[in-house]
């Protein structure tokens, strides 16, 4: 059993759990169940952001503790200071050391999009997710049947969330695309080996469709390669680890970004010559 395996093993086990403690009825009740959403798409692919999806991840499986005490209001606040387009929060508990109430409380600090990073199965989850304060979900294509994902993708839909379908290979890139999606990410990182190659994100961006903002995932801690990716066709690119890693996240992210937009300026300036 490989680690995706036993994180989705896990997942199904605990949404058993929770949706026996916190009925769906609980979680409409959320002052964000009626809330409109911010939109992912839109905040990717505005002129005067980077399409930076700033992530906030305290551990993982494969590195194990990054940054346990950081404060997540403080490297939120921050990240968006520092000129990203979204964020993602890690909401898995067992295996990245979040929990829903970060993204709660992300929500209260920052006007953006927010992609709530976990695993998600079943409905429940996306119910969950709205209720919390997210604006875009994650599906996982190597975690689900095409026609399960399809589904999920449309029920997010109904509750006004976007969804970003994340594939690591051309086959699941065709076999899970669908019309329910919003974003598609190609995650350079292996959820089987963990093993990382950029190679996989400049390989698979013209085989997106260009109905879908397209996201580079994982892997990404050189401002260059955002040039590179954006070059290649990419809108946005989710960065956590190069960040998270950092004793200030935040002021690693202004520096990178800083950087990036000197790169982007310099390029600029080069074409107008």
């Amino acid at each position: 059993m490989n680690i995706l395996d036993k994180i989705i093993a896990h997942k199904k086990k605990e949404v058993s759990e929770k949706s026996s403690l916190v009925p769906v009825k609980l979680l409409e009740k959320s002052i964000y169940f009626e809330s409109k959403v911010v939109s992912m798409k839109k905040y990717i692919t505005r002129e005067d952001k980077t399409g930076i999806i700033a992530e906030f991840k305290r551990k993982s499986p494969s590195k194990g503790d990054i940054n346990i005490n950081a404060s997540i209001e403080k490297v939120s606040i921050g990240y968006m200071q520092a000129g990203a387009s979204a964020l993602s929060i890690l909401t898995d508990q067992e295996f990245f050391g979040g929990k829903n109430e970060d993204l709660t409380l992300v929500r209260k600090f920052n006007y953006c999009p927010i992609l709530r990073k976990d695993f998600i199965v079943d409905e429940y989850q996306i119910i969950e997710a709205k209720s919390i304060g997210a604006d875009c979900i994650l599906l996982i294509a190597a975690a689900l049947e095409p026609n399960r994902l399809k589904e999920l993708a449309a029920f997010a839909r109904s509750l006004g969330l976007e969804v970003l379908m994340e594939v690591h290979d051309v086959e699941e890139l065709d076999s899970a695309v669908n019309e329910c999606l919003d974003l598609v990410g190609v995650n350079n990182r292996s959820l089987k080996t963990f093993e990382v190659s950029l190679e996989t994100s400049f390989s698979l961006v013209d085989q997106i469709p260009s109905d879908f903002v397209k996201i580079s995932e994982s892997g990404i801690s050189n401002p260059q390669t955002l040039v590179d990716l954006k070059d290649a066709g990419f809108d946005g690119f989710l960065i956590g680890e190069n960040f998270m890693k950092s004793g200030r996240p935040q002021q690693a992210a202004y520096n990178f970004i800083k950087e990036y937009r000197n790169l982007i300026s310099q390029k600029l300036g080069i074409t107008r010559g």
